[in-house]
């Protein structure tokens, strides 16, 4: 496997990252340790989470995820191999420090989620999105202090726009902090303006490794979606609006090229977003291991020039 460094910093990590929101919601335990043993088997190091996952879920209370990555990595053994992320910032408790981004929150947030995978420390631990309440310094100096006390390796955040992300990395030279190494921003060729106007520009000038979520687009891009078919999924409200006749052409696209390779559309997306110049690993989820080997199976696709400058005429937000 291709190693990549995860920006500025000396840690490789794998060119695909597994996404475990779905553990203990649409995977079970059993599920979640089989799709965790065929990532690890094939090489894979990199494993990115969050407290809240998946508190959205009846019966859930968040956590869990990050207690069966804890159980996997116990029976699993060798932790030091394993790259692992997880995110703070959301609803974890009840009181008014019960979320956020302040240093009351992150110091306790940081602490149980180190119970919960039950390590020493996290590779990489990220602020999962913007709270405008806390001043960003009193986030940073908290952030710094969790690398100081050996909690914590490496610092990331997750969809901050630019120029809060500009000036958090001011900070942290200002005042000599730890800096982010990483964003994790939402990025798919169907949704490509939001990280390519600013935040891309600003990531490959500062180093800052990008590790996106939703580069599928929520299944749209595996092609299950066509113009006379649109699967049940809770998830297809969420897409109406990328049911465009620009986009199933784009999905016509990935087909007609992924033939000669015999790359599923799903490759062929995920091949595009992994040669992007600023992307380190995009974050994608699994409900088995057979979609997961179908994933995988990515790292095996090499788009050429010609290939990506069609994908990327067919999917540019830009005007002509």
């Amino acid at each position: 496997m291709d190693y990549r460094k995860l920006g500025r910093s000396g840690l490789k990590v794998a060119p695909i990252c597994l996404g475990t929101m779905q553990f203990g919601w649409s995977a079970d335990e059993q599920t979640s340790f089989g799709i965790l043993d065929a990532y690890a088997d094939a090489g894979g190091n990199f494993i990115d989470t969050a407290d809240v996952y998946s508190s959205w879920v009846p019966g859930n209370p968040g956590g869990v995820s990050e207690e069966i990555i804890g159980r996997w990595l116990k029976q699993r053994g060798k932790r030091h191999e394993y790259v692992i992320a997880t995110k703070g910032n959301g609803r974890m408790w009840d009181g008014p420090n019960g979320e956020g981004l302040s240093r009351g929150h992150l110091m306790k947030a940081a602490e149980d989620s180190l119970r919960r995978l039950g390590i020493d420390y996290i590779d990489l631990y990220q602020t999962h999105w913007p709270h405008l309440e806390t001043p960003q310094d009193e986030t940073m100096r908290a952030l710094d202090d969790l690398v100081r006390d050996g909690k914590v390796r490496y610092i990331g955040c997750s969809n901050e726009p630019a120029w809060r992300l500009c000036k958090a990395m001011w900070i942290s030279e200002r005042e000599h902090l730890q800096r982010f190494i990483s964003l994790q921003p939402p990025y798919s060729m169907v949704n490509r303006a939001n990280f390519e106007r600013e935040n891309e520009a600003l990531c490959l000038d500062q180093g800052i490794g990008v590790i996106p979520y939703s580069p599928l687009q929520g299944g749209f891009l595996t092609g299950k979606y066509r113009r006379d078919t649109t699967p049940e999924s809770v998830r297809a409200e969420g897409l109406k609006k990328y049911l465009t006749e620009r986009n199933y052409a784009l999905i016509d696209l990935l087909e007609d090229l992924g033939k000669g390779r015999k790359a599923t559309v799903t490759q062929m997306a995920l091949a595009w977003t992994i040669q992007r110049p600023a992307i380190t690993a995009p974050i994608i989820g699994a409900n088995s291991v057979e979609q997961l080997n179908d994933i995988l199976g990515t790292l095996e696709v090499q788009l050429s020039a010609d290939e990506v400058a069609k994908i990327d005429a067919a999917s540019s937000w830009k005007e002509a």
